[in-house]
């Protein structure tokens, strides 16, 4: 089966086309990496191709309790642990820089830093803290020029920061109604300058964010994460220019030269599904390698690659509850079920301690 084929992304040679897709675990302590995270990511080292969970580029970026960042000296000294966890046991790994923007709440971030979107559009809904639970979503600081610019220089920043970690790339994340998904969709971005208003302007940010990081560590080490429909964090899934949007946002990333777009589906999660007829077309305008992702299972991800429909195929929870997936894949095994209570939960329970089937077969 192709699945299981060596696959050559830019200039990195994957051992196979399965990829563990990122996950927020909630698990770095002080928003660092530690050998917990270590352990988590070497057990999963069969993976092709392992996307991190999101990580900041930037205090302001902090939007979750626990999750980790990489714009600070002990944040790339314990990323370090974890690329080194993987690459012993010959594994892949890039980073996902990911800002949350107006998804966020001060509780979260540490003294000084500031919630920003493009707009001061309110978020409906409410945001756990480890502090006081359950918290509205306070409304965000509008951006100035000045603060994209800084935003921009932040990604950049923490993408040499993540070569310097160890990593084989970073994966911008665009989705879910992030920062750069917040510029992309005009439900959140009412801005009359340069960033805002057509199509053009509102994909202007994600393309300088791309470039500037592709400039400093190269384009072959360079990715996005786009979710077109997402609803996720209060975005609008269907506007007028949406199917517009994303195939120029896609004709532009391959001018930059990205080693990959990686495209979610979160259909099987309540939005609207992404028709295959968009997926097509982003991937012509692109012309490179394509993620494909958003509730697969085998047999899905499997047509995906053998009709060419995809390069390469990301799984998620079905990787958080499995560090072994591509071995029971293989062998047709029963796959462990994920337990949805330890998701954001600190420590190893439901996190490095899920049961492996190869320790089963060896003492059976």
């Amino acid at each position: 089966m192709k699945i299981f084929e060596e696959y050559q992304l830019g200039n990195i040679a994957l051992k196979n086309r399965i990829v563990m897709a990122p996950m927020t675990r909630s698990r770095a302590v002080d928003n660092i990496p530690n050998e917990l995270m270590a352990e988590y990511y070497g057990q999963r080292a069969n993976a092709g191709l392992i996307i991190t969970e999101g990580t900041s580029p930037s205090p302001n970026g902090l939007g979750y309790p626990r999750i980790p960042g990489v714009f600070n000296k002990a944040q790339v000294e314990g990323w370090k642990k974890v690329t080194s966890a993987v690459h012993e046991k010959g594994g892949k790994i890039f980073l996902q820089i990911m800002h949350t923007g107006r998804v966020s709440h001060p509780l979260n971030m540490p003294e000084g830093a500031v919630i920003i979107a493009p707009s001061a559009v309110p978020l409906d809904g409410e945001m756990y803290t480890d502090q006081e639970g359950l918290k509205s979503y306070p409304r965000a600081k509008v951006m100035t020029p000045v603060d994209v610019k800084d935003a921009i220089k932040e990604y950049i920043a923490a993408a040499k920061n993540s070569i310097e970690a160890g990593f084989d790339g970073v994966e911008l994340h665009g989705a879910n109604g992030y920062l750069i998904e917040q510029f992309l969709n005009p439900g959140t971005n009412m801005r009359n300058d340069e960033y805002g208003g057509n199509i053009e302007n509102r994909c202007r940010f994600a393309i300088e964010v791309a470039k500037g990081v592709a400039l400093e560590i190269g384009g072959n080490k360079t990715a996005i994460r786009l979710s077109p429909y997402g609803a996720n964090s209060g975005m609008t899934p269907k506007y007028d220019s949406v199917k517009e949007t994303y195939v120029y946002l896609a004709q532009q990333l391959a001018k930059i030269g990205l080693v990959y777009i990686h495209l979610v589906d979160h259909s099987s999660m309540g939005n609207p599904e992404v028709p295959q007829e968009i997926k097509n077309n982003i991937s012509r305008a692109f012309g490179g390698t394509m993620i494909l992702s958003g509730g697969l299972n085998f047999e899905l991800a499997n047509e995906i690659i053998e009709r060419g429909q995809g390069d390469l195929v990301a799984f998620a929870r079905k990787y958080l509850a499995n560090p072994d997936l591509v071995y029971r894949f293989k062998n047709e095994i029963e796959l462990n079920e994920p337990i949805l209570e330890t998701f954001y939960t600190p420590g190893e329970k439901g996190y490095t301690d899920y049961p492996v089937a190869t320790e089963k077969h060896q003492t059976a």
